[in-house]
């Protein structure tokens, strides 16, 4: 499968997850766009370093787009790439945060720690109080 084929299977398995699996609706929310929209920012960010650096190459067979010159950087916006990275990068990105929320949501609801635990770590065994010494 090519880097754009997983991308969009990605986006679509975290969408069904989001909405039929474990029913938490992230995608029809407003807060959740809003709050997407700031994450995409930096995501931006990231790939316009990692990518316009040279840091992170692709393979152009793989991405929407094609492989740029051996010394040439990658186009800032064109050739299917934004921010120097291939637009697919948006994608996996948006899968990865949909699914983490989705999860978080899901287990708070479900009452995985539901209230912050306070106090030394539990794999830590009872200290003995007394043998401490008198104050």
């Amino acid at each position: 499968m090519t880097y754009t084929q997983l991308a969009v299977l990605g986006v679509v398995v975290v969408a069904v997850v989001d909405l039929f699996v474990l029913r938490t609706r992230l995608l029809s929310r407003k807060v959740f766009w809003v709050s997407y929209a700031i994450i995409v920012f930096f995501q931006l960010v990231s790939n316009a370093v990692l990518t316009g650096l040279r840091i992170v190459r692709y393979n152009g067979e793989f991405i929407v787009g094609s492989s740029t010159p051996e010394f040439g950087a990658p186009p800032f916006i064109g050739d299917g790439r934004i921010a120097f990275a291939p637009f697919e990068d948006l994608l996996f990105g948006f899968a990865l945060v949909l699914l983490t929320l989705s999860l978080w949501v899901f287990w708070g609801r479900v009452g995985v720690q539901r209230l912050p635990a306070a106090g030394p770590p539990r794999f830590l065994p009872p200290r003995n109080r007394d043998s401490e010494p008198p104050s």
